[in-house]
């Protein structure tokens, strides 16, 4: 499976396995303008919300990053942020090995990456087999809140 791009105001149910409908229906409920950065448990430790206020930053600043235990549902609430995004092919040079603790891996780069530009709205699922650079500046680096909900692969 590869990532799901999409507006959280048009969500087709069917389309979506039932771990990911429960990070949209939280996404779709959760009034971020009234909460405090900061880490939500949904169910536990299997899927949670992190609620981060960030810089954008340039893309050559960023590193991309892959999962293994949990797939990401990133959404934007505010300020545009680009992201690359690309599958997992195992042909691009790791900058940081694989950290269990923070369930990340960092390459230095990504062969045929492609562009998600998000608006506020915007969500994008990336799952453990989908290397992502989120937080790129588009254009100009600006601030931005997004949520980033952790969901576990076992809960798929």
């Amino acid at each position: 499976k590869f990532m799901y791009f999409g507006h959280i105001s048009k969500i087709n149910r069917k389309q979506y396995p039932d771990a990911i409908l429960v990070a949209l229906d939280y996404l779709t409920a959760t009034d971020f303008d009234k909460i405090e950065a900061g880490r939500y448990p949904i169910k536990g430790d299997l899927i949670y919300a992190q609620v981060l206020d960030l810089e954008t930053k340039d893309k050559s600043d960023v590193l991309p990053e892959a999962h293994r235990k949990y797939l990401d549902v990133q959404y934007l609430h505010s300020g545009e942020e680009r992201m690359g995004v690309v599958p997992d092919l195992g042909n691009n040079p790791i900058d940081q090995d694989y950290d269990e603790e923070r369930d990340i891996l960092f390459y230095t780069g990504a062969e045929n990456e492609v562009e998600l530009i998000m608006r506020p709205g915007n969500f994008a699922v990336f799952f453990p087999e989908d290397i992502h650079r989120p937080g790129c500046a588009d254009g100009q680096s600006g601030k931005i809140r997004k949520i980033v909900v952790k969901v576990a692969v076992s809960e798929l």
